[in-house]
């Protein structure tokens, strides 16, 4: 796998859910922390977004708005409407579901009713990725607590067909749509994500691992340390597949990935490992050579001194999730 897709596999757990969320004007709405990846993307209408931080974000058709950390935060028709506790947060929302209903209730709750007419009703797609913070990776862990993506004409059309496809599948369930939901929620993330890198090169923002992702020698030597995680990797041999001095390499990943290569190389095998351990029943010393151990006491020193436990242990301590 590449680096931006093992990044993700390694914090995902269980099954992403999605919805699309129909609101009446007036609505606002209060969402709290959760540990989960939330996203909001506008079909109709508009509305703002409060973050945690910062001034409110204004959402038109096309809007996309990934809230990667499961921050906080509040949605209203306009800037003047109260917000009130959501009734649930994104990360309980049921696979499919399609919510015409729900106008989380600003004027069941306030006393406020709309007055008789047209209703303006904004129409979301909102959704979910349930995340394992105890091994965040940093690449994820770089992002901003709310990434804005503002619809613009001609640009990420394979964002908005990814949008199209899970918006169409969520309003009219067709047979093989319990396969099609995750699978068109996981390319939805992955766009999401690339769009964002893109935008920060394109801007000449890139920093962390915006930059590391542009870096070609850095680029080079992530992709053969997740390529090949077993293989005993030295330093001057990863210089020498991105094509520069050792002592080069060693400056710029450190720089752009946040630690030495061999820091992040020990720490990657250590969460190839944990992820064998909690999904499949491989034996230790199969996990031990999986990620460049060849022996099982090695393995099991290094993995108590990453994680605090014995493989073992931790195995019996982590049930296995499938997604």
């Amino acid at each position: 796998m590449d680096v931006l897709s093992d990044a993700v596999a390694a914090m995902r757990t269980g099954q992403p859910h999605s919805g699309r969320v129909h609101r009446p004007a007036p609505f606002g709405t209060r969402h709290p922390s959760v540990a989960a990846a939330g996203f909001h993307i506008v079909l109709q209408g508009s509305c703002w977004l409060f973050p945690p931080d910062g001034a409110p974000i204004a959402l038109s058709v096309g809007d996309v708005a990934f809230l990667p950390h499961g921050a906080a935060h509040g949605l209203a028709d306009s800037l003047s409407t109260p917000l009130v506790d959501a009734s649930g947060s994104l990360a309980e929302i049921p696979p499919g579901q399609d919510d015409r209903q729900n106008d989380d209730g600003v004027g069941a709750s306030t006393g406020r009713h709309p007055t008789p007419g047209p209703t303006a009703v904004t129409v979301m797609l909102c959704g979910a990725y349930l995340l394992d913070r105890s091994r965040a990776h940093p690449l994820l862990a770089d992002l901003p607590e709310v990434v804005h993506l503002p619809a613009r004409v001609g640009h990420r059309p394979e964002l908005r067909a990814a949008v199209d496809l899970l918006g169409g599948e969520l309003e009219q369930p067709r047979p093989g749509s319990d396969a099609m939901l995750p699978a068109l929620l996981d390319v939805l993330l992955l766009h999401i994500l690339r769009a964002w890198f893109d935008e920060q090169s394109a801007r000449g923002a890139a920093t962390g691992w915006a930059a590391a992702l542009r870096d070609p020698a850095v680029a080079a030597g992530l992709r053969v340390i997740h390529g090949d995680p077993a293989r005993p990797w030295t330093v001057a041999e990863l210089a020498s597949q991105a094509g520069v001095s050792r002592a080069a390499f060693a400056r710029r990943f450190a720089a752009l990935v946040g630690q030495p290569p061999q820091t992040y190389l020990t720490w990657w095998r250590m969460t190839l490992a944990a992820r064998l351990l909690r999904d499949s029943d491989a034996p230790l010393a199969t996990v031990a050579r999986k990620v460049g151990y060849t022996s099982e006491f090695a393995f099991a020193h290094a993995f108590k001194r990453e994680y605090g436990s014995a493989p073992g242990g931790f195995r019996r301590s982590t049930p296995g999730e499938q997604y």
